[in-house]
């Protein structure tokens, strides 16, 4: 068939949008994370004098830096609408994100639709596949403290220990109060055909639009954060301590993330932008951690659960559109989240304007040397 004339030039802009955004994203990369990474040696004195002010200035700069990845999607027409309960309302205690594993775009579309929800972003932890500390963005989430989980049998036993001694060393030292993990533990379209297998060999329900959870992180953080309790009440404290001391995990807040036509973003065609814009859509549902069983074999009952009724949502959205009405209501109402753009180029301004101070310096004190 051949290609016309307008076919040509839409193609030629599509190759040329692309090629400005990722030399922007290439420029962005060089002046973001190496600014981010020198402010911090400088303020290594105010980590030892006064460590929760430095690692407060740090979450301010990390949300800086989610908030750059999130431009690169916002600004190509990918926006979000969110779904079920309102997590600002949460945005202060502890959670545990639990989402489900589409693409590398899940990431970025967290960066992005938790952006407006108060200190959350600043203050939340990552559980990510290892291979990610070894991109771009893989120092500064060492820095930040997130734990990098190695996949495969024969490391789990192994990963969930290191886990354990992570969050126990960093989680509140740091000041953290969300932590998010995907328990399906890879995407979707490399777990699905092995996980429907096993559904088949232990008679668990059928998925296709999400996978079988694994237990092991999630029990782990579980374990570690929750605050020993009894009657609903921390045990063996006084009110005095009561007040001084963490209330530990509080929420568990099952995300899920539903793409239009069920066609997942991946990191590429959120730096390139050669897709139409889109909207994707993101559903929540807040559960007391009090509800949350911890005994292992009604723990996996329970988050089996959870991953069939995110089954059954977006089951439900991808035949009608829109992710079906809380129980006991009519109709579910999505509420549009919005980015200022006037608040991203002020930090992308800052980022460049960063950089050139940094260069200015290290350019001074060559010609001292020198």
């Amino acid at each position: 068939m051949a290609v016309t004339l307008e076919q040509a030039q839409r193609v030629g802009c599509t190759c040329v949008k692309a090629l400005l955004r990722f030399a922007f994203m290439v420029a962005n990369n060089l002046v973001a994370i190496p600014s981010y990474v020198l402010y911090l040696i400088v303020l290594q004195p105010l980590r030892v004098l006064d460590s929760k002010s430095f690692w407060y200035i740090e979450g301010v700069l990390f949300k800086w830096l989610l908030a750059m990845v999130a431009s690169w999607g916002w600004w190509a027409g990918y926006t979000v609408v969110e779904w079920g309960d309102d997590v600002k309302a949460v945005s202060e205690d502890e959670a545990m994100v639990l989402v489900n594993h589409q693409a590398t775009g899940d990431v970025c579309t967290l960066m992005m639709c938790l952006q407006d929800k108060g200190t959350v972003v600043r203050q939340m932890m990552w559980l990510m596949d290892h291979i990610f500390k070894y991109t771009n963005f893989g120092i500064v989430s060492l820095i930040h403290g997130d734990f990098f989980i190695r996949q495969g049998r024969e490391h789990r036993d192994q990963q969930l220990v290191l886990l354990k001694e992570h969050l126990e060393k960093y989680y509140r030292s740091r000041n953290r109060k969300w932590i998010v993990l995907f328990p399906e533990g890879g995407f979707l379209r490399k777990r699905r055909e092995t996980s429907q297998a096993f559904a088949k060999k232990n008679n668990l329900p059928f998925l296709k639009h999400v996978t079988l959870p694994r237990l092991g992180a999630t029990q782990v953080i579980l374990k570690t954060l929750v605050a020993p309790q009894e009657n609903g009440t921390p045990a063996g404290r006084d009110a005095v301590i009561k007040e001084s001391k963490p209330k530990g995990l509080q929420w568990v807040i099952d995300t899920t993330i539903a793409y239009s036509r069920g066609e997942p973003i991946d990191i590429q065609t959120w730096i390139l932008g050669y897709r139409q814009p889109t909207v994707t859509h993101v559903h929540y549902r807040i559960f007391p951690v009090k509800d949350v069983p911890a005994e292992p074999e009604a723990l996996t009952h329970w988050l089996y659960q959870r991953f069939i009724e995110k089954e059954d949502l977006l089951t439900h959205f991808y035949e009608t559109g829109a992710f079906p009405p809380p129980q006991g209501q009519t109709k579910a109402i999505p509420r549009e989240m919005t980015l200022s753009n006037l608040w991203l180029v002020g930090i992308q301004s800052l980022a460049f304007l960063s950089g050139g101070m940094w260069y200015c310096i290290f350019q001074y004190f060559y010609h001292c040397l020198f």
